[in-house]
């Protein structure tokens, strides 16, 4: 740990991870584990962002495996002798979790082709870091498609296909044969989509999550995050879930899919479904999304997306986000944009007079792209404002000696539990009920003092402990309603069976997944 605190940039940091990892396994994960808040944001968010801009050019192996456009017909062979070759899986039906990017949409950053790779490979050691998946059990994989971003096709360095990225048909082919194979090589593995295109992230998670269990975690873990933070966040306005008017600045995959959690955490809580789907409403590049778009408004340009209709509301249209803050009142303000300062001071304002306690949640990622920081959102609403976001903010120390801390609505919270959750049980599939159930559970977790301090969630140093208590909820629930292949037999047996199949660098000195070029 010493050694790491030596190391002075975040890119740099990351490196010297990679590098411990490749010569020390056992001693990385035991740092990464006792560390967890210190060093998870160079092996995850923010770094990992920059890292995967840069992957080409960065002195690391390669921990996961490649699929590429040119493995189709030979896809089974490709995934078999790779996953072997970086030590992943130990032979058939061995393998927990598989983590799976196409590299279209990484983070807030576009399409980073076969520099995807991180992305994967960051999430993939949360697994074994936040919620005890042995790290031999992993995988990283990336469907290297091709890249639309031509300054990576023209860069020397590159290390993907040099052609532009795959569409259609066989696009689906490629990802349809990924799939069958994994479920014959694989059966109760685990597959995590991460930063597909809004193209392919809705359709692709809507082919497989009835077949084989799978979940997309930008749309759903981002979602269950953020429904956790805004259930604890109600904690400290003493506000109603059913009173809630939720305005979301973005309307791609991540924003939708959190939309469609509120709406249905609050029609099970008595709200119809078309009462919970109206209190959630969309701005867009074009404004706001409503029904007149739908029937036309503003041509062409204006057409709403697939993904967008059911928010199409029958409101009047407004063409930006302090005009739509004015006209629908919303208790809460959430940042799916990628949009620096989105949440301006005349936004942020106009909430606070609208709400004794505003709930502001710039979720973006990475941190320069976040709709506003911690900082303003305190000055500009006298510090009465709940605020969670998708990047680390440092506490703030008030006049009168009063901290505050933000809150950090982090994936890395949900989808490591919510997946193991998702094998232990050998679940059919990951239901929208599994997603709703952990993020109730996580509101719960911090205690009335804590919350009231903006700390909607337990300190990330205790994910591990976090994390128990969610596989087993989560993994006790699913198995009350039949979702799951492994009987156990209620909550006080799913702890204990957490507790003994719970993954300790400490426990287990055995080789881990190894690194290849």
């Amino acid at each position: 740990i010493k050694g790491f605190r030596a190391v002075s940039k975040a890119i740099d940091k990351y490196t010297f991870l990679r590098h411990l990892r490749e010569s020390d396994a056992t001693s990385f994960y035991r740092v990464l584990v006792n560390h967890a808040m210190e060093l998870l944001p160079y092996v995850y968010t923010p770094t990992v962002g920059e890292a995967c801009q840069t992957y080409h050019r960065l002195p690391i192996r390669t921990n996961g495996v490649y699929i590429t456009a040119d493995d189709a017909g030979k896809v089974g062979d490709a995934l078999r002798t790779r996953a072997r070759d970086v030590g992943a899986g130990d032979g058939d039906g061995k393998l927990k979790v598989a983590v799976v990017t196409d590299g279209e949409r990484i983070l807030g950053l576009g399409d980073l082709g076969a520099g995807g790779m991180g992305i994967a490979e960051g999430k993939i050691l949360l697994y074994t870091v936040c919620a005890g998946v042995e790290p031999a059990a992993c995988l990283p994989v990336c469907l290297d498609v091709g890249t639309d971003n031509q300054a990576l096709l023209d860069d020397p360095k590159y290390r993907g296909l040099r052609r532009k990225r795959l569409r259609g048909a066989a696009y689906d082919d490629l990802v349809e044969e990924f799939m069958a194979e994994m479920r014959s090589w694989q059966p109760r593995c685990l597959v995590q989509f991460e930063d597909f295109g809004n193209a392919n992230a809705f359709r692709v998670l809507e082919k497989y999550r009835r077949v084989q269990p799978c979940f997309n975690d930008d749309i759903q873990g981002t979602a269950c995050v953020a429904l956790a933070a805004l259930l604890s966040g109600l904690r400290a306005t003493g506000g109603q879930l059913t009173d809630q008017t939720v305005l979301f600045y973005g309307a791609g995959e991540a924003g939708v899919g959190i939309g469609e959690l509120i709406a249905m955490a609050m029609e099970k809580a008595g709200l119809s479904k078309r009462d919970a789907m109206r209190r959630c409403l969309f701005m867009d590049s074009k404004g706001l999304v409503c029904k007149a778009r739908l029937e036309g408004y503003g041509g062409e340009k204006f057409a709403l997306q697939p993904h967008k209709i059911p928010f199409a509301h029958d409101v009047a249209y407004q063409p930006n986000l302090l005009a739509a803050v004015d006209a629908l009142r919303p208790t809460a303000l959430i940042g799916v944009s990628t949009i620096a300062g989105a949440f301006d001071e005349a936004v942020v304002k106009r909430m606070a007079a609208l709400n004794p306690r505003p709930v502001i949640m710039p979720l973006s990622n990475p941190t320069p792209l976040a709709e506003c920081t911690f900082e303003q959102a305190v000055s500009w609403t006298n510090g009465e404002v709940v605020f969670a976001s998708g990047s680390p903010f440092p506490p703030l120390r008030r006049a009168g000696g009063e901290t505050l801390y933000p809150a950090q609505a982090n994936n890395a919270y949900v989808f490591p539990a919510l997946g193991h959750a998702a094998v232990l049980s050998n679940a059919r599939e990951v239901s929208d009920d599994a997603f709703l159930d952990c993020a109730y559970e996580l509101a719960s977790m911090s205690t009335a003092e804590c919350v009231a301090t903006g700390k909607l969630f337990p300190d990330f140093d205790s994910i591990r402990d976090v994390s128990k208590k969610l596989v087993a909820s989560v993994a006790a629930k699913m198995e009350a309603r039949g979702e799951t292949r492994e009987r156990v037999g209620g909550i006080e047996a799913w702890v204990a069976k957490v507790e003994r199949e719970f993954w300790c660098p400490e426990a287990d000195d055995a080789p881990v997944a190894r690194s290849r070029l």
